[in-house]
């Protein structure tokens, strides 16, 4: 199979050189905002960011963000398995809990960095954007060694409706609906969707997902905006599985219910002085339910339910001083407060935070980056970060950056305060990171550019778990790890004529555990579990004349260790490829009272590889989904 991706690549290397004129891409926007915590210029960024435009997502037919950014330089997503497994995201060989994921600026991990990829769609995503690096700065815990932010869409203009609907594989269904519009001060728009699947087990492994999510935005003068965003999603999970990938179960199933809402306004009180004030709720009620499989199934372990409602609220306020065209100065402060009530635990925690950081040269060759943050915590007390950057436009077409920084994470809940069988440390320091990186791009022709980054990760006082009681507390979790990740990650894309994109990736990753402790998974000496040495990427979209649009992606994942539960020893996962093509084809152009009908296709894991992500849970073989998309309105 390795041949495919070495196909894929001769294929698109040629069109790379022969691009004729500059278009834009998915991939690159001339605004970011994540990085910065503010709308400036991506050249004027120092930090490695990529921004997934939505639409040309959802033109792949792409339908969950962890597909969505599996191209994504130095981004591994690793799936359990089939539809709505536990899915996880390692971004330049950190942790799984090292990546802050925000939708409209509202935090979505749980507390101590947890995030399940697996439920996460593309309804009414307007752009992803990924910033890889710590920015703990801004961001405060969970941001180690990236952020991935959602922004959903803000509706303007008439009116616009559109409903669609897929079926294909494994019993897989799709129907979603979408609204939009709004006029010079208000803008809304609203989108809902259910996904369903039998599973790629015999048995118990049916999945759904329902989601409904809006936007409201309102402008009642020049100088002032209003947001509002609301995101409630409702999933089911049925598994056969034990952790160790044996089916043993006929009827377990996990529920996972819940609720984003954001709020953010902002004022220019001057021509140079900005406050902005934001409120996030979110809201997560995870159930795990396992009845007896039968009259004969009686004993201690036949049945299982467990209930926990997982809270995050926070304040925070800022304010933007514009000393001049180029220079602006940030101050702010964020309160959070966290609870977990349930079968689980019953357990609440706050911090606290101030930060300020200063971008300068934003309209200069050279543009620099400088922040710092003190947290208060209520378990580990007071704690620093700080960051600084620069990135220097040498001339039309090349840019130099580096950036320098220091990341943190605050321990779980079950990490600090577990009891029963596991008891909790409350005395845990955060695990914490120093990161840098240096990265040039350069344009070689009008038409074909390339990116070479080279990053350099050291993490420590990593958390692990001790079977055997620790110290005078007889705690079960410790500080004592230390690992480092340094790699390589090189892009080349090209914009050619006719709107067509070709984009070719690769990234080398070095991982190592530099101290190791009680959990075998960490292991002195070892690489670090789930990141592939070697992963490279070639996509190609061209257009099928005015109406259509056809993409190609293939993804090679190298060697990577992984440890077996059910024989309890490290393993090494076979590489493997695999390939997805995708279209669209508009039957008639929309006209006024007569909806537009798009003909929609998908084929993911085209070539039929086995392969498994995870040890003991095979991913999912050939699949396929197909349908169409009613649009109303211009």
């Amino acid at each position: 199979m390795t041949r495919v991706l070495v196909l894929a690549a001769l294929g698109v290397a040629p069109v790379l050189l022969s691009a004729q004129e500059p278009t834009d891409t998915a991939r690159l926007g001339p605004i970011v905002v994540t990085a910065e915590r503010l709308p400036i210029p991506a050249a004027a960024v120092p930090a490695a960011v990529t921004v997934l435009a939505g639409a040309a997502l959802r033109a792949q037919g792409i339908r969950s963000v962890a597909d969505a950014l599996r191209t994504v330089p130095g981004v591994t997503v690793v799936a359990t398995g089939s539809f709505g497994a536990q899915t996880s995201l390692f971004v330049r060989g950190g942790e799984s809990d090292y990546v802050k994921v925000l939708i409209d600026g509202v935090p979505q991990n749980q507390p101590g960095g947890a995030f399940d990829f697996a439920h996460l769609t593309l309804d009414a995503v307007d752009r992803i954007e990924v910033v890889r690096g710590p920015v703990s700065v801004l961001y405060g815990s969970d941001a180690v060694a990236g952020v991935v932010q959602i922004f959903t869409r803000a509706g303007h203009g008439a009116p616009r409706t559109a409903m669609s609907v897929r079926a294909g594989s494994f019993g897989s269904t799709e129907v979603s609906a979408d609204l939009a519009g709004g006029g010079p001060t208000m803008g809304y728009s609203l989108s809902a969707s259910r996904f369903g699947s039998d599973g790629i087990y015999a048995v118990n492994n049916a999945y759904r997902d329902a989601v409904v999510s809006g936007r409201l935005s309102w402008r009642p003068d020049p100088r002032s905006d209003v947001g509002l965003s609301l995101r409630f999603g409702d999933d089911v999970f049925h598994y056969p599985t034990d952790g160790a990938g044996n089916i043993v179960d006929t009827n377990q199933r996990q529920t996972t219910r819940g609720l984003s809402a954001g709020l953010e306004a902002g004022r220019f009180l001057s021509p140079r002085l900005e406050a902005r004030v934001t409120a996030a709720y979110h809201e997560d009620e995870v159930r795990f339910d396992d009845e007896p499989d039968d009259s004969l199934d009686t004993g201690p372990f036949a049945s299982y339910h467990s209930r926990d409602r997982i809270r995050r609220f926070a304040l925070g306020g800022r304010a933007n001083v514009h000393v001049s065209s180029g220079t602006i100065l940030t101050g702010g402060t964020e309160l959070e407060w966290q609870r977990q009530r349930g079968t689980t635990l019953d357990t609440a925690r706050h911090t606290g935070a101030v930060y300020a950081q200063a971008v300068a040269g934003l309209e200069r060759a050279v543009s620099m980056t400088v922040g710092a943050r003190l947290e208060d915590n209520q378990q580990f007390g007071a704690h620093v970060t700080a960051r600084a950057g620069a990135a220097w436009r040498i001339a039309t077409g090349t840019r130099l950056r580096g950036s320098a920084g220091t990341g943190f994470k605050e321990p779980t809940f079950y990490e600090n305060f577990a009891t029963g069988f596991v008891r909790g440390n409350p005395q845990l320091e955060p695990e914490q990171s120093t990161s840098w990186e240096l990265g040039a791009e350069r344009t070689l022709t009008e038409r074909v550019s390339i990116g070479l980054t080279y990053f350099d990760q050291r993490f420590r006082n990593l958390v692990l778990y001790s079977f055997a009681p620790v110290g005078p507390d007889s705690v079960n979790y410790v500080n004592v790890a230390r690992a480092l990740a340094r790699g390589v990650e090189l892009t080349i894309t090209a914009r050619l004529g006719g709107g067509r994109t070709a984009e070719l990736g690769y990234t080398r990753l070095t991982t190592r555990v530099l101290t190791g402790g009680p959990d075998p998974a960490f292991e002195a000496g070892k690489t670090l579990l789930r990141r592939p040495r070697d992963a490279a990427t070639a996509a190609l979209s061209t257009p099928l004349g005015a109406r259509g649009v056809f993409s190609f992606a293939a993804r090679y994942i190298g060697r990577r260790d992984d440890f077996d539960y059910g024989a309890f020893t490290r393993v090494t996962l076979r590489p493997y490829v695999r390939a997805d093509v995708a279209g669209e084809y508009r039957l008639a152009a929309r006209r006024a009272a007569v909806p537009e009908l798009t003909l929609t296709g998908r084929v993911e894991n085209l070539f039929n590889a086995p392969y498994a992500e995870v040890k003991n849970f095979p991913a999912p073989r050939r699949t396929f989904l197909a349908g169409g998309r009613l649009s109303f309105g211009r």
